[in-house]
């Protein structure tokens, strides 16, 4: 199957500063089929909700912005993207600038080609880009997923995962916060989906710099690693 239109799914909470970059390096990425981004601001605080408002003054076309009255964490708001998308292709895109646009036509090659039918971009096929407490926490957490759903990825924890619409609207997700990664995967493997990774360009931000996921949601994860394996 050829895909024609991909949806790029952008959940926002207080990235003020960065998601101005982030959409100019969405929007000048070339990749050769059709291209729409959704924005899903989760209640920000920051003034990343007003900056959104005067955006969407002069939008293009391609651009469509929701907004959540209160704030219900990642999971929630890329769900509210899912059904906006009028793409045959999603794409979760970080506001951080941590995960780089450019990597698109990289991600897309293995899906239009047949290769695939799930693509996940992966920090870590190309040795470790970020911090060694970090980067040991991926790869226990991946290590886990891959055991319970007898996968071999390097990185299940990646933003960027390429899933064509229709299989992920078939989908029932219910975590909200940063379960969501384990959840996909999980029920992808449960469906028998081919996932291929392709290497990544990653730029790790500390908590300073605003990075959210923490300790607690890692070790949330692993109980959402097994509980969507085999119960949900």
């Amino acid at each position: 199957m050829r895909y024609r239109k991909l949806s790029v799914i952008i959940p926002v909470y207080n990235e003020r500063e960065t998601l101005p970059k982030v959409l100019q390096r969405v929007q000048e990425v070339e990749i050769g089929i059709e291209k729409e981004v959704v924005i899903v601001d989760d209640a920000s605080t920051d003034g990343t909700r007003e900056l959104l408002q005067e955006l969407e003054k002069a939008a293009p076309p391609n651009v469509r912005i929701a907004y959540h009255p209160r704030n219900r964490g990642k999971g929630a708001a890329l769900r509210t993207g899912f059904a906006l998308a009028s793409g045959d292709l999603i794409l979760v895109q970080d506001a951080d600038l941590e995960y780089d646009p450019a990597d698109y036509p990289r991600l897309l090659e293995p899906i239009q080609s047949g290769e695939a039918e799930v693509v996940y971009g992966s920090r870590f096929l190309t040795g470790r880009q970020t911090v060694w407490i970090h980067y040991l926490g991926n790869r226990a957490l991946t290590l886990l997923s891959n055991c319970v759903n007898g996968l071999r990825l390097t990185d299940m924890e990646t933003c960027y995962k390429l899933i064509p619409t229709e299989l992920l609207r078939s989908i029932p997700l219910r975590s909200d916060r940063f379960g969501f990664e384990p959840e996909i995967t999980a029920k992808l493997a449960r469906r028998g989906a081919r996932i291929v990774e392709v290497p990544i360009r990653y730029q790790p931000r500390s908590w300073k710099q605003g990075k959210k996921i923490g300790w607690k949601d890692a070790f949330a994860t692993v109980g959402q690693i097994l509980r969507y394996r085999f119960w949900d």
